[in-house]
């Protein structure tokens, strides 16, 4: 009878040290594997007071600003001139056409336009147009683009009753990622993008240690969602990864006539 009872005694301590085992090898294998944040190391508070941060203050800003365009942003295009822009080509004074309406188009094959100013990581308010009168079909159709630090493009198309490759048409990352929807509005109307956009980070040696992303609504429609750039976005190639630093944004000159127009394009940096 005694051996009974120390074997069952026995087992039950075996089985208390295992179970004990299991969950000292789960909690282990959680804090091993899943995220630790550090400022939330410690005891756990007892009062709301101990997880209430008042530093550093937020500055304020007026969402509606100076004609709806928030108190702190950049602008840099408001309809009247081409002071904040110039020729790519050869930083000359811009060509394009200065609209009655507070708008610029593209003046065909006279290259790309770019900002004066450079840019970081940035919030990219920006308005664009193509023809009421359709003409061309594919990417021959109302086609120009918006470069972020000059490298990377978010597409500017007329996709209205018109196929394309899809890492090609409206509001794609040009060949790297496909819109989530086609958010365009009919041909002729304004479109707009709003651009959340991180700037790569380079070593000293010149390695890419960090990639940019960009985020599009396109007409107030999430299309690119935090997307990775991957490197510059060629028409013929794979993405490269040159180290640079900040950048214009450009706007491009297709060269076929597309007569996209732009306006309102301001810019925050983040």
């Amino acid at each position: 009878m005694k051996s009974a009872l120390y074997f069952g005694i026995a087992l039950l301590v075996l089985f208390s040290c295992k179970d004990s085992n299991s969950k000292e090898a789960v909690e282990i294998h959680t804090k091993e594997e899943g995220i630790v944040y550090e400022e939330y190391a410690g005891e756990e508070p007892t009062t709301p007071e101990e997880t209430e941060v008042y530093e550093p203050v937020p500055p304020r800003v007026d969402p509606k600003g100076n004609n709806g365009i928030p108190s702190d942003a950049i602008v840099l295009f408001d309809g009247t001139s081409f002071d904040q822009w110039m020729m790519v080509r050869d930083s000359s004074e811009v060509v394009w056409h200065l609209n009655e309406d507070g708008s610029m188009t593209v003046k065909d094959k006279t290259g790309d336009i770019m900002t004066k100013a450079q840019f970081g990581d940035l919030q990219l308010h920006i308005e664009w147009r193509s023809p009421a009168e359709v003409a061309g079909e594919g990417q021959s159709r109302g086609n120009s683009g918006v470069f972020l630090q000059g490298l990377y493009e978010v597409q500017v198309l007329d996709n209205n009753n018109n196929e394309t490759y899809v890492n090609g048409q409206v509001a794609s990352i040009y060949k790297q990622h496909i819109p989530l929807a086609m958010a365009s509005v009919p041909s002729g109307e304004w479109n707009t993008y709003d651009i959340i956009y991180h700037a790569p980070e380079f070593n000293e040696a010149g390695a890419k240690t960090k990639s940019g992303t960009i985020t599009v609504l396109h007409n107030g429609i999430l299309v690119q969602d935090h997307v990775e750039i991957k490197g510059t976005t060629p028409y013929i190639g794979w993405p490269k990864n040159p180290p640079h630093g900040k950048g214009p944004i450009r706007l491009q000159d297709h060269g076929d006539n597309s007569r996209v127009s732009y306006r309102n394009i301001w810019v925050r940096e983040l």
